[in-house]
């Protein structure tokens, strides 16, 4: 991504193909400039355009008509069937821009974690960023959501036990991440865009993620592969010896090109192949825990 070099050694499960960094490097803030993407600045909306975007989601979450999903959604925002009223956490929030696009889009009770939170602006009400693990909190929630934090993470079956243990009964956990049953990484191993070294700590396969999720409790209702272009592009800027740098994208594509891997990327998604997922998991009620 930023073309700084190095080697890091992967090993990848013999019994359901997750992958894991062998050695995390002692110091990733080299990895982590600040002009990384989820460091940038929390940006606010006008009065009229805060209007519009309320407006905008009632519709959407209303109607399930994708022409009014908000530019940060997507069909997890439909699926994930969200209430004004849940108290909803982010894990991995970086700036707490999300969550910031919920609260003036009609959402009333939000909570962003990330440890390298800076200090945060003068939010709308009903939202908090808090400058912590999501295990050092005491709260609970009806929904937590990891948008593609789950992979920076080294002990997956540690942060997704917290996760079961902050989520009311009944709650539902969002987990969107890249996956090792990708046909992009079959293909090309280490020049994948997703495999991200050294950031990338640990990769599942859907079915390893599965397992471990049933194993810690959780039901798994619901796996929606929504890989992109990205995974060719970004793949093939690597192929040609460059950095992760969308200005280049004309350089060495065509339209015609990109438009084919965009029909590529929903093909690919259609047959279980795409390179990125939402695992929509539940919390089992009391009352199931009892009649099971």
């Amino acid at each position: 991504m930023l073309g700084l070099g190095g080697e890091f050694t992967y090993s990848s499960c013999n019994s359901c193909g997750s992958l894991q960094i062998l050695e995390i490097p002692k110091d990733l803030s080299n990895y982590y400039p600040r002009a990384y993407y989820s460091f940038q600045s929390l940006q606010f909306s006008g009065y009229f355009r805060r209007l519009v975007k309320h407006l905008r989601m009632q519709v959407y979450l209303t109607t399930g008509i994708p022409f009014f999903c908000p530019p940060f959604g997507g069909d997890w925002l439909q699926k994930l069937k969200l209430k004004p009223t849940d108290r909803i956490a982010d894990v991995g929030c970086g700036s707490g821009q999300l969550l910031y696009e919920l609260s003036v889009s009609g959402f009333r009770d939000l909570h962003g974690f990330d440890p390298y939170l800076e200090n945060s602006p003068l939010l709308p009400a009903g939202l908090q960023l808090w400058k912590l693990e999501f295990d050092q909190t005491d709260l609970h929630f009806d929904v937590v959501m990891l948008h593609h934090s789950f992979e920076h993470m080294a002990d997956p079956k540690s942060i997704l036990t917290t996760c079961f243990d902050r989520l009311t009964a009944g709650g539902r956990l969002l987990i969107r991440c890249p996956v090792a049953d990708a046909a992009v990484w079959q293909e090309k191993e280490s020049l994948w865009v997703q495999l991200d070294a050294p950031r990338h700590l640990s990769i599942p396969s859907t079915n390893g993620f599965v397992e471990l999720a049933q194993q810690i409790g959780f039901e798994v209702n619901e796996i929606l592969f929504d890989s992109t272009s990205f995974q060719f592009w970004g793949t093939n800027l690597y192929e040609n010896g460059e950095k992760l740098d969308q200005t280049k994208i004309k350089a060495y594509f065509s339209q015609k090109q990109m438009k084919a891997w965009e029909e590529q990327a929903l093909e690919y998604n259609r047959q279980g192949k795409g390179d990125q997922v939402c695992f929509f998991c539940v919390k089992p009620d009391k009352l199931d825990e009892k009649r099971a």
